[in-house]
């Protein structure tokens, strides 16, 4: 059965991304662009790499695609125009598409030898022999655990940029302040009132 749920996840990519780049509706696009994420995962299962098929699903499928979808439908965007640019660069496409095939071609010559014969390759053979998430988690926190908290303080500082750069003091908004809040005294925040029967505040 390997066989076969491999080229029918093949199959449907294919045309999945060729759909992508030819469908006129955005919306449609991204759609295709979902199931294209979906069968990708499927064919990094059947080849047991089963992280890289979390990380496709959960990231790129829950994530990134949902977000082009919330931008396409939220956007008056001049699809028009986005065309027009899209035939001048043609061209430069194409040049780049033909170079992406060729590593591609030269992928699957290099596939014919195996991997003893292949340079630097005790990584591999030892990523053979465990999962792949565990060799992952062991390569990630023994050898690279500080490179790998630097990329974390990275995101963190572009978060908090970000943060900062998109908040603006706007004039005349009402805004909460948190330590006024909480330093306030109880006759500051209660007031007890004698109401009449029959009659409101």
């Amino acid at each position: 059965m390997l066989p076969v749920f491999f080229y029918l996840f093949s199959i449907i990519a294919i045309f999945s991304a060729i759909m992508v780049i030819t469908t006129k509706n955005p919306v449609h696009s991204v759609f295709f662009l979902i199931l294209t994420f979906f069968n990708s995962t499927g064919l990094f299962v059947l080849m047991g790499a089963e992280f890289l098929a979390m990380l496709l699903l959960v990231v790129y499928v829950g994530a990134v695609a949902v977000l082009f979808l919330f931008v396409i439908m939220m956007l008056n965007i001049d699809f028009s125009s986005l065309r027009a640019g899209m035939i001048k660069n043609a061209p430069l496409g194409l040049l780049i598409g033909a170079v992406l095939l060729g590593e591609i071609i030269f992928s699957f010559i290099g596939m014919k030898y195996g991997i003893s014969e292949i340079p630097g390759n005790e990584l591999f053979v030892k990523l053979s022999e465990i999962e792949n998430t565990r060799a992952l988690g062991n390569v990630i926190y023994t050898d690279y655990i500080y490179l790998f908290q630097c990329a974390g303080l990275i995101l963190l500082v572009a978060m908090i940029g970000a943060i900062v750069l998109t908040h603006r003091r706007r004039e005349n908004v009402k805004k909460q302040d948190a330590v006024k809040q909480t330093l306030r005294d109880k006759s500051d925040s209660i007031e007890v009132s004698k109401v009449e029967i029959g009659k409101g505040v």
